[in-house]
């Protein structure tokens, strides 16, 4: 956890010591393969020339998550993610200090990545620090657009696909599957203090404020729940003609990752909309067979110039 490595190289260090640019690298290295995500920052897909790019960008989203997450006081929190974007303009400014931007600022010159996208995410994470409820889909809209679009942003730049019809695509996607984990996690969430179904949406539905606290289940939560599954398979196909502008292996990564979310749409549907009883997953073998419809697809696509994932 970074949290842990605060003393050290946090804004209260005594002195923060000198890293070069091995040393930063190896630091996002370490850090990435490490970490506890369910997936690995670096896929059999990914060049390996990108590979200590991806493992720089990962380190960024990890520190700044962390900084939100782990803390345990908003306070706090907000005054380390103020820190962290005092290191961030330092970076743009040619004068990084953490390891994290003694890695990255070589990676934003490469790929001429603005700082927009990186500023959004700590965006996000700030605001986790005191909105836990949506008003309305605008609001959560707005959320993922600083919350998950970056990333995906951020990929674009890094595989050299960056334009505005690109960027679009993927933030079709990026939303898509934040809207996807947020519908597999209500339950989870819930107990964390945090709810992302708009409440307009669940009042236009019936599902009333003290139905949610109770976490009941009945037809008005099973409608609302159909509405967001579907409004969150709309973004993912919306977005899936991005996977043919992808270069390479990467298409395979980039269709996965929909057909992934896609796929826990399905089980939410399939187990009747009752995510506050179980939690919808694609187990391992479902996700292998996803793996291989993936790549006889992206083969597909290449022999007969079909588009699109279904």
């Amino acid at each position: 956890m970074v949290v842990d490595e605060l003393a050290v190289w946090g804004p209260d260090s005594a002195a923060v010591p000198r890293v070069d640019r091995p040393e930063a690298e190896a630091y996002c290295r370490k850090l990435a393969r490490s970490h506890y995500e369910n997936f690995p920052v670096v896929t059999w897909a990914l060049p390996r020339r990108l590979h200590q790019h991806f493992y720089n960008v990962y380190a960024f989203c990890r520190w700044a998550d962390d900084l939100g997450d782990e803390i345990g006081d908003p306070v706090r929190s907000l005054e380390l993610l103020g820190w962290w974007r005092e290191e961030l303009a330092a970076c743009y400014r040619d004068e990084p200090r953490h390891p994290v931007f003694v890695a990255l600022r070589p990676t934003i010159l490469r790929f001429e990545i603005p700082i927009d996208p990186f500023a959004d995410l700590i965006s996000a994470f700030e605001q986790d620090q005191s909105v836990h409820e949506y008003e309305t889909f605008s609001q959560l809209r707005d959320y993922c657009r600083r919350s998950a679009d970056p990333v995906g942003r951020i990929v674009l730049h890094l595989c050299e696909r960056y334009n505005q019809r690109n960027a679009a695509l993927s933030d079709s996607v990026c939303t898509g599957l934040q809207l996807a984990n947020f519908w597999q996690d209500v339950d989870r969430d819930r107990d964390i203090g945090r709810t992302y179904l708009p409440r307009e949406d669940r009042l236009r539905f019936g599902y009333t404020d003290e139905m949610l606290a109770a976490k009941e289940t009945n037809n008005a939560f099973r409608s609302l729940m159909e509405y967001e599954v579907e409004r969150a398979r709309e973004f993912l196909r919306a977005g899936s003609p991005l996977v043919d502008v992808m270069p390479g292996r990467l298409r395979i990564d980039i269709e996965l990752f929909i057909r992934g979310g896609l796929q826990i749409l399905r089980e939410i549907k399939r187990i009747d909309y009752r995510v506050w009883e179980r939690r919808p997953t694609v187990s391992k073998s479902r996700f292998f067979t996803l793996l291989l419809q993936t790549s006889a697809a992206t083969l597909s696509r290449r022999l007969l110039g079909r588009d699109g994932v279904q």
